[in-house]
């Protein structure tokens, strides 16, 4: 005959094993444990306390490794970048699609909209669920020279892009550029170094790579945005109790006013002389240049196309007078 309070205890005892589990969470940040990311991922862990959770967080400067810790179960979960979580979640990876969310009130409005209890089904793929949508910023075309002003005249130019970014070769292909395969590590020095002439970089990146060498008195930061770069929280479902995730993107869109101020100040701190404006004819060439890159990546099947269609309703809301939202091809 089982001994009733033998196995009540034995049952107790395994319940308080599961819930004293902790978590490991990855965190990739280029400054490490002193940067902002890892701030604002200590917050969290105090936050998920309140929904069951016992979050120790690790601090890494290469994402890559993040990652791939992270699908190796090294990790149970990560903080990365949208690019580079597209490989966990094609949906909510495509947010960062090129040229899909330029300002960062749009971004905003998309991850917030993205957070809500009626899109959850959206953040589960298999074993990963998205557990909050944050940004890392814009990405901006830092150039060696300020005379690379317009599309036509980065014809011949070394542009930096991430292999693993399929997006980023095709554009540089389409104004006749060059591709020069860079990651964390090697996109500050070769710029530095001027084995490229641009690289594409969020405004975070300016400091920890010192960006600054590169641009010297010649360069410049095109002023404006290729994307709003994502960044992802990333969890093992199993690893983490019931219904965590919901709550867990409900407090990272509660923060975005916060990291808005961050990425605020972060631009602030760039010396006045390195910013350069574009004519307005030139930004829609922009536009028009990254919407046809886009489509064609949808095609191709690197971006999701509900999320296109989802992002687009999202910029046509904001700005219904723009040229897009008369047509229907996204």
């Amino acid at each position: 005959m089982i001994n009733k309070k033998l196995l009540v205890g034995v049952l107790f005892s395994g319940l308080a094993s599961f819930t004293q589990a902790k978590q490991i969470v990855c965190i990739f940040d280029p400054v490490g444990k002193s940067g902002d990311a890892f701030a604002l991922a200590k917050d969290y862990a105090l936050e998920a306390k309140k929904w069951g959770a016992d979050i120790e967080l690790r601090a890494y400067v290469d994402e890559r490794i993040a990652a791939e810790n992270l699908k190796v179960g090294h990790c149970d979960g990560a903080i990365i970048s949208g690019l580079r979580g597209r490989q966990f979640n094609k949906y909510i990876g495509s947010l960062d699609a090129i040229g899909a969310l330029t300002d960062m009130k749009t971004a905003i409005l998309a991850y917030q909209i993205l957070s809500k209890p009626h899109a959850a089904q959206t953040m589960i793929n298999g074993p990963y669920e998205i557990a909050g949508l944050g940004t890392i910023g814009p990405a901006y075309l830092f150039v060696s020279d300020r005379n690379i002003n317009t599309l036509a005249k980065a014809a011949g130019k070394k542009i930096g892009v991430f292999a693993y970014d399929e997006a980023q070769p095709r554009l540089v292909a389409q104004v006749g550029a060059q591709a020069v395969s860079v990651d964390v590590t090697t996109a500050g020095p070769k710029f530095n170094n001027h084995q490229i002439d641009i690289v594409p970089a969020p405004i975070v990146a300016y400091k920890p790579l010192e960006l600054h060498k590169g641009l010297g008195e010649k360069g410049g930061i095109v002023k404006f945005p290729l994307t709003q770069i994502s960044a992802n929280f990333i969890i093992r479902k199993e690893k983490f109790p019931e219904g965590f995730g919901q709550k867990s993107r409900e407090w990272v869109a509660g923060q975005l006013g916060r990291t808005f101020n961050i990425i605020s100040k972060y631009e602030k701190e760039v010396p006045a002389k390195y910013w350069m404006n574009i004519s307005a004819e030139e930004q829609v060439n922009y536009m028009k240049m990254m919407r046809e890159a886009r489509i064609s990546l949808t095609k191709a099947g690197v971006y999701d196309p509900k999320m296109m269609s989802f992002l687009k309703k999202v910029r046509c809301k904001q700005n219904p007078n723009s040229f897009e939202c008369a047509l229907n091809d996204e």
